[in-house]
This record gives C-alpha cells, structure tokens and sequence, in this order.
C-alpha cells in the first residue's frame, strides 16, 4: 500500500470521473455518517420515551428532547469549539460538561458555582465557560 493511502473500501454506483476515491469517501460518505449521527443524538436526548398513552404528553416530551437538542447544539458551537469536545457526541458533552457535582450558590449580583475538588474536567469546564461569556459580551 503507497504511503497517504486510504485503506477503505467504498462500492459505489457513482461514476469515477464524478468523484475521485478520497474526495468521495471523505466529503460524501463521512458527511452522511456524520449527519446519521446527529440524527441519533435525538434519540441520546430521550426523544424516543413517547410511552404514554396521551398524544399531548407524548408531543410534550418530544418537544422537550428537541429543545435539549438544540440547546445541546448550540453548547457544541459556541461553547465547545476548539476543544476536544468539539465533535463529541451528546451523551459525552452530558456526562463530561453537564452532569457535573457542584455547590451553586446564587447571590443578588453573582451565580458561584464551586465544582468538585476531583472533577476531571476542570479547566475544559472552565474554558467553556470563558467562550460562552465571550459569545455574551458580543450579543
């Protein structure tokens, strides 16, 4: 194999002198795949628990998991760019960024939150944080 080739195999039914190998696996293939996933991550946000027997209730939750959706996607836009959680799939950016132990206290000008002493993720937490102020400040 000569060397910056790609080991994978693509069967096709689209004609060679419309897509060269690499630009068809790396734009179209991986694309569809990337796309595949973000259509699971909806699922990763419960919006398949429509298991009562009330079509309200059942929309509600539905309408709930798209919210979390959207506000899940928007965290990976604006707050996680750059960061090794930038692709990272929902339930990844929930357990590391969002499902966190903290002691919150809020007073009449200020929010504190003093995470755990053993958290992991820290600084990413916190560089998170100086991205989205920054989103802020811009409007």
């Amino acid at each position: 194999m000569e060397k910056g080739s790609n080991p994978r195999f693509v069967v096709t039914s689209l004609g060679a002198e419309v897509w060269e190998a690499r630009r068809l696996y790396e734009e179209l293939y991986c694309g569809r795949g990337e796309m595949e996933n973000r259509i699971k991550e909806q699922m990763m946000l419960f919006a398949d628990r429509t298991s009562t027997g009330f079509l309200r209730s059942n929309q509600t939750r539905l309408y709930f998991s798209s919210v979390a959706y959207l506000l899940m996607e928007a965290l990976r836009r604006l707050g996680l760019a750059g960061t090794e959680l930038a692709r990272a799939q929902a339930t990844t950016i929930r357990v590391k960024v969002l499902k966190v132990g903290a002691l919150i206290r809020v007073t009449v000008r200020k929010v504190w939150v003093a995470l755990a002493g053993g958290y992991p993720y820290r600084e990413l937490w916190a560089s998170i944080l100086r991205q989205l102020q920054v989103v802020a400040k811009r409007g």
